[in-house]
């Protein structure tokens, strides 16, 4: 019986399996954007198991962020308030690009006219301020009909602090259209901000009808083929969730696939010793990074899908994990502005045609086929074996990229790779420095198919000490899916003064009353209560102030005298963050529940220790170009034959199947007992 994980990527989907008997297994396709399904099952088939054989199935997509990013959800149409029918239009003032007189704000999902209102109110208390009247509601339907809207959003003004008009007029949109996908947004959040959870509200139901498509037509697919276990869908909070309530709130895994790479750093941190970590995930398309402090990964709830330096993006505000995500992967293609400045990404060759190097029709210059031309990659095991390079192709594009330049085809080639690395450190520096934390009192962990090739030299910019490629580094966002429990969250703002003698009474009632929710919601499910434990955190602020931070909370109830540890916790976050503290009350605004149900997950075991000498795993030499350390010629090593124990230091390059692991001159490595390479930047430093 087998346990199987499979993430979709830009370029590549991945698949992880664990044996009956314990062995591992991994396999890669290249993603059909046109038919995702279609990768999952070609990946299935080219690591040889079968659906009937699974006893555990998680899955992580791209689906939701692709069909907003394309623009290519359903016609939605949004019920709100009386009077805030252009709330998702105001927006915020957060104009990023400050001075330019011609900015445009984030275009709506739901045009104006698609925009509509019912009267009612709930003021912030959550007391009926007036009745709703869903009298107008059957004529707002009947033109939603004729202008083809296949999905509704509700979001009525306080519904986090009650609920009550925006469940009744889902109720009465179901009497009266049966067939219409509906979102409210008290379904996905309790927390406040009517512009946020309009959005949110909004973009959850303009993907629902395609991911409840997808959803079923890929377990259906599955169940025909034999699979009898529950499948479970990997969500952007680093768990895992049924795909039952998947389909009701599927913005929950609009980052499935790098929450599942972070989980998964964090757990084998946590593995090896190394609990201050930051996580690299460098793919096809883009490279993400993320901070895990004590061994747990940081949740943000106010994410914000393509925010730039010229755009204010679209907030969602469900928990997803605190990651920065930039266009920087294998597959970015390099190019020359109007003012002959190289530039790389965030534009992406994709799987379709996909680099130069995949001779698919590819012809502009990406970071893999400059890898290539400088020797980190090799040409003849390109793919692991499966393609050959089309290294004519890398020679023409390099070409003419040089051409315009005025410089050499191999200056060209390490303008390429030098860019790819800075964009990529300046990604690091914003969720370390940025943040108040110096990236030297952290380890790197590195994976993904360009991952081993880029990041001892990111930690030597950056003063990292030791750099980890973990075991199965090429398709580690699937392994971390093995590793996930059931988990959702629960958040709700109630806004408690920190200084009144009832806030610990307050706290604690509020905390139970939503650990019994989630309690009644897993049992719903067939879950029971012994399977469940749970995690708190609240959002706090200094009186008035806008922002919040999160802190974590003790367990059981809370005592007036656990306050001041509360307090003090929250002035040491703050004081991190920010580099001051206030004398000032707090107030403690959100409540986040977090609650896990044990599922039957992967146990990570340790590796039997080398039995053979490293000359074994040689397979010969290489000139590579290390940049600033020069040409060296570097020792190739057969990352299949690597084994526990075993050491060996740079210039050296180790290949596997799904990846490349690029070690400079000097440099120290060493497979530890879980089969990972542990880099020591410090040595040469």
């Amino acid at each position: 019986m087998t346990r199987v994980a499979t993430d979709i990527g830009g370029t590549f989907t991945d698949l992880v399996y664990v044996a009956a008997d314990g062995s591992v297994g991994t396999a890669k396709s290249h993603t059909t954007p046109a038919q995702f399904e279609q990768g999952v099952f070609d990946v299935i088939q080219a690591a040889g198991v079968r659906p009937d054989e699974f006893v555990s199935f998680v899955h992580g997509t791209t689906i939701v962020i692709n069909a907003i990013t394309e623009r290519k959800g359903v016609k939605t149409g949004l019920i709100t308030t009386q009077g805030f029918r252009d709330v998702l239009e105001i927006g915020r003032g957060n104009r990023p690009d400050y001075f330019n007189l011609e900015y445009e704000k984030p275009k709506p999902f739901v045009p104006r006219y698609l925009r509509r209102e019912v009267a009612g109110r709930i003021n912030y208390k959550g007391e009926e301020s007036s009745p709703l009247d869903l009298s107008g509601l059957p004529a707002i339907l009947d033109d939603f009909r004729a202008e083809g809207v296949e999905a509704i959003a509700i979001c009525l003004l306080n519904s986090y602090a009650n609920d009550s008009h925006e469940m009744a007029t889902a109720t009465r949109i179901a009497e009266l259209w049966s067939k219409v996908a509906v979102v409210a947004s008290h379904q996905i959040t309790r927390e406040w901000r009517e512009y946020e959870r309009s959005n949110t509200a909004v973009l959850s139901a303009y993907v629902q009808p395609i991911a409840h498509r997808y959803l079923d037509d890929l377990t259906g697919r599955l169940e025909e083929a034999g699979m009898t276990c529950t499948p479970y869908i990997m969500q952007s909070n680093c768990g895992v969730d049924t795909v039952r309530n998947t389909r009701q709130i599927p913005i929950t895994m609009i980052e499935s696939g790098p929450a599942s790479g972070v989980w998964g750093a964090a757990a084998l941190g946590r593995l090896i010793g190394e609990t201050e970590t930051i996580a690299l995930d460098i793919g096809g398309t883009t490279a993400k990074c993320a901070l895990i402090t004590g061994g747990q990964v940081k949740l943000n709830t106010n994410y914000v899908l393509q925010q730039s330096d010229v755009s204010a993006g679209y907030p969602i505000i469900v928990p997803v994990v605190d990651l920065v995500e930039i266009g920087q992967g294998g597959g970015s293609i390099a190019w020359v502005d109007e003012f002959d400045r190289l530039h790389v990404g965030p534009q992406s060759a994709g799987a379709d045609p996909g680099p130069v190097s995949y001779g698919m029709g590819g012809a502009e210059a990406t970071t893999t086929d400059a890898n290539l031309a400088l020797g980190c990659i090799n040409p003849d095991y390109f793919c692991g074996g499966s393609m050959t390079a089309d290294m004519a192709g890398v020679g023409d594009a390099l070409d003419r990229l040089a051409d315009r330049l005025g410089v050499t085809p191999l200056e060209a080639a390490r303008g390429i790779v030098r860019l790819a690395n800075n964009n990529m450190v300046n990604a690091i520096k914003l969720i370390s420095v940025n943040r108040g934390h110096d990236p030297r009192d952290f380890t790197l962990i590195a994976f993904g198919g360009g991952g081993g090739m880029h990041a001892v030299a990111l930690a030597r910019e950056l003063g990292i000490k030791k750099v980890v490629i973990p075991n199965l580094s090429g398709v580690f966002s699937a392994w971390g899916m093995l590793l996930s429990d059931l988990r959702r969250d629960y958040l709700q703002t109630r806004i408690v003064e920190m200084d009144q003698a009832a806030a610990a009474g307050e706290i604690s009632a509020t905390l139970a009353a939503m650990e019994e929710q989630a309690y009644q919601e897993y049992e719903a499910e067939g879950i029971d209560r012994s399977r469940v434990r749970f995690v708190r955190h609240g959002s706090f602020r200094y009186q008035n102030q806008e922002h919040s931070t999160e802190i974590e909370l003790p367990n059981g109830p809370i005592a007036a005298d656990d306050l001041a540890d509360i307090l003090e916790n929250f002035h040491v976050n703050y004081e991190r963050e920010y580099t001051y503290r206030l004398n000032a009350p707090v107030e403690l605004v959100t409540y986040h529940l977090i609650a896990y149900a044990e599922v039957d997950k992967l146990q990570p075991q340790t590796l039997p220790s080398a039995t053979a000498s490293l000359d074994v795993a040689v397979k010969g030499e290489r000139e590579v170009d290390y940049l600033e350390a020069g040409v060296h010629k570097a020792t190739l090593y057969n990352g299949d034959l690597l084994e526990p124990g075993m050491a060996l230091a740079g210039p050296a390059v180790i290949e596997e199947a799904e990846t490349t692991v690029v070690i400079p001159p000097g440099m120290p490595c060493a497979v530890d007992e879980w089969g990972n390479y542990q880099i020591e930047v410090a040595a040469q430093a």
